[in-house]
């Protein structure tokens, strides 16, 4: 017998989602996070399931971890202090970056602050051209001065960083060699390791985040793998990466920045495992925590990447699930603004003090304070029974900090807490979906997280989703992804050209090349021949623009064939992302992608039959809620999630408790059970699609 653990930290609650592979079954714990150090819950909730399942520690046999360690030391500049090392005359590109305003229209709102202290930037002569060949040769004597002067200056970490490093990395190579020739260990990161693509203000953002990253994540990982060993488990743990796979400790310490939306990337893999068993193809995740809400889209079974975004106002040029985040978790703090607008979020109570009804001496009111005044959360105890809370601190949290100061009674200042929330994160919904083409009414809400399933149905009223997607442990879904995962690496190199016959033989050398660097990442995984994939794309664009969309390939070898869908692929896209297409312009081809993909061991969850005639099992209580969408409060029964069998259909209004989070069916919806155990919710006069 054996054990399979997936863990995920998150700000409030940390998730632990553990198969038998043996008997197929699984199960789900939830705990508070240790924000001090975050594995320290890890450890605690795994010695706990250990009593709970009586499990021995060497039955453990895979065990995943998503972090957000990268996040916050970002978020709140507990970084290492870095240094840069780059060509003569580029040292400022970091302050110069793209030229533009972070709001257009806001002419107060600063600058993300550099990642750089003052006086960590050193530039040294030598000069690659863009074809790969050297102009000026590296000055190694400037390079060693430059490294000293870094190191003197209180250097925990040095990005190097050049021109056309991609085309050709001898000179940075060499740098990193001469740097660790005076301090062999300092850590030290290049760009042509990380970023083999063009662009250089963002392959340059996306080193110096790596080097900062680099010493807090090598001790983070090193005391992860520590403790983890110190309670008896002798497997070698993973982490996620931000595309939604997992890596090593080792590559971990490497590439940190892969890292930055490790938890929530996760998240949309379990949604994509999910929607793919009960045939639900087109999703939005609405993953709801305690302190933030993220929101991803899911197209065809695929969930979305991106090849690069803004963490923390710095760009990141590492392709990562296109994952929005917004501050509006159930722990997000409700407040009378100067102009006397109720406003929720983005501060967070968090796990500690968290919110008010927790007890734990948080007094500012919260969206969990609320949802347990308005009768939507059980009112005495969470958890599973083993967290009490008290309704009497959320009213009066309430009635302190939002009806003393203003006109609202009580129900309307709880009904609007939720009002403004459920607003904050339709905003984010639209942003991946109708502002990128999609309609979101085609689409399944998947709601998950601890506080998902509370706020799902009332956010797809706002945006005429028909259909909701409840999993059956949503609240560690994250961890439950963990278990979902592969290794993946994903490669890029800019090399461009024509999308024109004449290129065959460059096509088909860059993506062997490719494939080849993805073997050799494998290998140090450990990843055997038979079970390793690759998938191939393009990045393109129309001759003189100055922007690109990725296009999936059937093949890794160009082909008259392959080139004619690919470029029919590349105009519908162009057509969907901005309006229109033109088949006689010459498209260009700019940067080429694979990913080189591990297959691990993983869960294969089984499917039970519909049970004809399912009943609704009798409620375990009654309470008067208050919706949103209602005049007054409800009398509205409460069931075990438990007793939701498959081949279940009933009405709502209704709640549905579980351990690590509770659903609400509001009156105009209605819910079936499949033979997986989701809930599906369906909005008077939809259609259920599954």
């Amino acid at each position: 017998m054996s054990y399979l653990f997936g863990v995920d930290v998150g700000g409030t609650f940390t998730d632990l989602s553990i198969f038998n592979t043996e008997t197929e079954t699984l199960y789900n714990y939830k705990l508070s996070s240790t924000p001090g150090d975050p594995s320290n819950a890890i450890v605690e909730g795994i010695v706990e399931v250990f009593h709970l399942l009586s499990i021995r520690s060497d039955e453990v046999s895979y065990l995943a971890h998503g972090t957000t360690v990268a996040t916050n030391a970002l978020i709140e500049r507990k970084f290492a202090k870095a240094g840069l090392i780059t060509t003569e005359g580029f040292q400022d590109l970091l302050e110069i970056g793209w030229q533009k305003r972070p709001n257009l229209y806001d002419l107060l709102r600063p600058k993300a602050k550099s990642l750089l202290a003052p006086g960590m930037r050193a530039q040294v002569p030598e000069r690659i051209l863009y074809d790969g060949s050297v102009l000026i040769p590296l000055d190694e004597d400037a390079v060693r001065n430059a490294a000293r002067m870094l190191i003197n200056r209180g250097a925990q970490a040095i990005a190097v960083c050049t021109l056309f490093s991609f085309m050709n990395p001898s000179h940075e190579k060499r740098i990193k060699e001469i740097v660790h020739e005076i301090d062999p260990d300092l850590y030290v990161t290049t760009s042509n390791e990380l970023v083999q693509e063009f662009r250089e203000y963002s392959r340059m953002s996306t080193t110096v985040l790596n080097a900062c990253l680099g010493p807090v994540m090598k001790k983070y990982v090193r005391n992860f793998e520590k403790s983890v060993r110190d309670i008896g488990i002798t497997v070698n743990p993973y982490v996620t990466q931000s595309n939604g796979s997992i890596i090593s400790i080792s590559e971990t310490i490497d590439c940190p920045i892969k890292t930055a939306v490790s938890g929530p990337s996760a998240g949309v893999v379990g949604a994509a495992y999910i929607g793919n068993l009960c045939g639900v193809n087109n999703i939005i995740t609405f993953d709801m925590g305690g302190t933030s809400a993220d929101i991803s889209l899911i197209s065809d079974g695929k969930p979305q990447l991106s090849s690069e975004r803004l963490v923390q106002g710095h760009p990141a040029r590492i392709p990562m699930i296109d994952i929005i985040t917004i501050g509006a978790g159930g722990g997000s703090i409700a407040r009378i603004d100067a102009g006397g607008a109720l406003k929720v979020g983005p501060e967070s109570a968090g796990a500690r003090p968290g919110p008010a009804c927790y007890n734990r001496g948080g007094t500012q009111p919260t969206v969990t304070d609320a949802n347990i005044y308005l009768g939507k959360l059980n009112q005495e105890k969470i958890l599973g029974g083993r967290m009490e809370v008290r309704v009497d601190l959320a009213k009066e949290a309430i009635a302190r900090e939002i009806c003393a100061k203003s006109s609202l009674t009580m129900d309307e200042a709880a009904c609007g807490i939720l009002s403004v929330v459920n607003a904050n994160m339709m905003r984010a919904i639209r942003s991946v979906s109708v502002e990128r083409g999609y309609d979101a009414r085609e689409f399944t809400l998947m709601a998950f997280g601890g506080a998902g399933p509370l706020h799902a149905c009332e956010v797809a009223d706002e945006l005429n989703i028909e259909n909701v997607l409840i999993p059956p442990a949503p609240g560690t879904l994250c961890s439950l992804g963990l278990l979902m995962a592969d290794t993946k690496f994903d490669l890029c190199r800019s090399q461009i050209m024509l999308a024109k016959p004449e290129n065959f033989e460059k096509i088909n050398a860059v993506f062997a090349s490719l494939v080849q660097n993805g073997n050799e990442l494998l290998d140090r995984e450990g990843i055997p021949a038979d079970k390793r994939s690759y998938r191939f794309s393009v990045d393109a664009r129309y001759e003189r623009q100055n922007y690109e969309l990725n296009v999936s390939l059937p093949d890794g070898r160009m082909t008259q064939q392959i080139l004619e869908g690919m470029l029919e692929d590349f105009h519908a896209a162009h057509e969907r992302n901005f309006g229109y297409f033109n088949r006689s312009f010459n498209v260009q081809l700019v940067s080429f992608r694979v990913s080189a993909v591990g297959e691990i061991i993983k869960p294969d969850l089984p499917c039970e039959p519909l049970q004809e005639g399912a009943r609704l099992p009798a409620p375990s209580q009654t309470r008067n809620v208050l919706f949103v969408s209602s005049a007054g409060r409800i009398e509205t029964p409460v069931y075990t999630r438990d007793a939701f069998v498959p081949g279940l259909h009933a009405h709502g209004p209704m709640i549905i408790d579980q351990m690590d989070c509770t659903t609400v069916v509001p009156p105009n919806w209605s819910v079936s059970v499949d033979g997986y155990r989701n809930l599906h919710l369906t909005r008077e006069g939809g259609e259920h699609n599954a």
